[in-house]
């Protein structure tokens, strides 16, 4: 079965549309990764943006005690988010590219080209025992590069994918977007690090990330926060859950 690792940036976004300088507003982040975790996800997921756009510093540091699985924090490769990170300890920190005009992560970090800062930062923060993954495209430099300075996990950008599949699932762009995430994923395992994807992946899509080998979890956020509104974060979970169960 396929692990599934639940982004709860969304919940946070929706807070701060009314309650942006309350500390106590709702919907609470917290409470929804608490109902992600009792319906059985393996990790939550946070990024903690330098605008702090949604998730808030105390956020983190409330996960951080609440939880009983795994919190996977997201964070671009600057000085503060890596002082955020070496404070709180992480079970995991996913660093990926950042820029304050975009909407969401658009596009994969250049492992390639900040790789002795990258580098840096991969060995103190896993030097600390927290698992560091780079949210990186599936190209084989990108794979390359983040083997060789020495990251435990890579996170596959699956937006290529998502993007083929909501214009055609059945088209020759979605199998070839499939086709190089399975290239990704075998090489990134050969490399021997763990791989995982996301990005704009949702109760339509998901079934055909698991013709992808070696994979081992998913990063689901807003189509699970999404589908909570109508039907409660608990069940949520729980139906993407059952699309990723053997």
């Amino acid at each position: 079965m396929l692990k599934l690792g639940v982004n709860i940036d969304h919940v946070a976004t929706i807070r701060q549309a009314r309650y942006r300088e309350v500390t106590d507003g709702e919907p609470d982040p917290v409470a929804a990764a608490r109902d992600s975790e009792a319906a059985g996800c393996h990790s939550i997921t946070v990024h903690l943006r330098e605008d702090r756009r949604h998730i808030q510093d105390e956020d983190v540091r409330r996960l951080k005690r609440a939880l009983d699985i795994p919190l996977n924090l997201e964070m671009a490769n600057v000085s503060e988010m890596v002082s955020v990170a070496s404070e709180l300890l992480p079970e995991a920190v996913c660093i990926v590219p950042e820029k304050r005009e975009e909407l969401t992560t658009e596009g994969g970090l250049d492992v390639a080209q900040a790789r002795s800062r990258l580098a840096e930062t991969v060995s103190w923060l896993q030097a600390l025992g927290i698992e560091v993954s780079l949210f990186i495209d599936p190209v084989p430099d990108q794979i390359d590069a983040s083997a060789e300075i020495r990251a435990k996990a890579i996170e596959l950008h699956t937006g290529a994918f998502a993007e083929a599949f909501k214009r055609d699932r059945r088209s020759d762009a979605t199998d070839e977007a499939l086709e190089r995430l399975s290239d990704a994923a075998r090489q990134g395992h050969g490399a021997g690090m763990k791989v995982n994807a996301g990005h704009g992946l949702n109760y339509r899509n998901v079934l055909r990330l698991r013709q992808v080998p070696h994979l081992t979890e998913l990063n689901i956020g807003h189509s699970i926060v999404s589908r909570a509104v109508t039907v409660g974060m608990r069940r949520a979970v729980d139906e993407m859950l059952c699309l990723l169960d053997d």
